[in-house]
């Protein structure tokens, strides 16, 4: 009987060390977990602030790339305004260059006596009523009436006609000469021809003509 109970508390006290065994086993399996997650969460932290530290970087590159890029657009403009200014001032320089050698022609021509008075297209004689000016401003056929009239009133003939035509240019009008070729700048036909496409009444009406196509008519407004 007493071997009997012995026997039983023995098999309750094995019982009992068995599962506190159990449990240890369970709570060291369960820290190893734990540390193993911790270690994880550690890394995925780490992880997260490479990643940030990495995105700062590129987003910092792209801001440089793009002020890059804005100065390079910036001296480009600056380039072609450069340009754009030689160019013109080289177009304004050519155009005085020839009005100033015709100039000096003319001077020349008033200054020589001429000795051809039977051949009326050589007749000449010293200017004495003063050309105008013409800037493509004004009407183009208004300007050739009052020049036709100067030019009979001095007796010019052709030739000084075409000298003191393109001496009287200015501003857009000057501009026409670019056109012509050198040795067609005293033929007077040339030039009343070139400066009646640019600035005659049917290129006014053309001009006036694409402008109404091209105008938005307003509410009670009248083309």
């Amino acid at each position: 009987m007493v071997n009997t109970r012995s026997q039983t508390k023995m098999a309750d006290n094995a019982d009992l060390l068995a599962l506190l065994a159990e449990m240890k086993k369970s709570m060291e399996k369960g820290q190893d977990e734990m540390k193993k997650g911790q270690e994880e969460m550690k890394k995925g932290h780490e992880e997260m602030k490479n990643g940030q530290e990495e995105m700062r970087y590129q987003i910092q590159g792209v801001k440089g790339k793009i002020e890059e890029v804005r100065n390079e657009n910036q001296r480009k403009i600056e380039e072609v305004k450069d340009k754009v200014q030689v160019q013109m001032e080289e177009v304004e320089e050519k155009v005085q260059v020839r009005i100033g050698d015709l100039e000096k022609r003319l001077s020349e021509l008033e200054d020589r006596p001429i000795n051809f008075p039977a051949n009326p297209d050589l007749k000449y004689s010293r200017p004495t009523v003063k050309s105008l000016t013409f800037d493509g401003q004004t009407s183009w056929t208004v300007y050739k009436t009052q020049f036709d009239v100067v030019s009979s009133a001095n007796g010019w003939n052709n030739f000084v006609k075409a000298s003191q035509l393109v001496t009287s240019l200015r501003g857009s009008a000057a501009e026409v000469l670019q056109g012509i070729p050198s040795d067609k700048l005293t033929d007077l036909t040339t030039i009343e021809n070139a400066l009646e496409a640019r600035f005659g009444d049917s290129h006014r009406t053309q001009f006036y003509r694409t402008e109404l196509k091209t105008k938005q008519q307003k509410p009670g407004e009248s083309l």
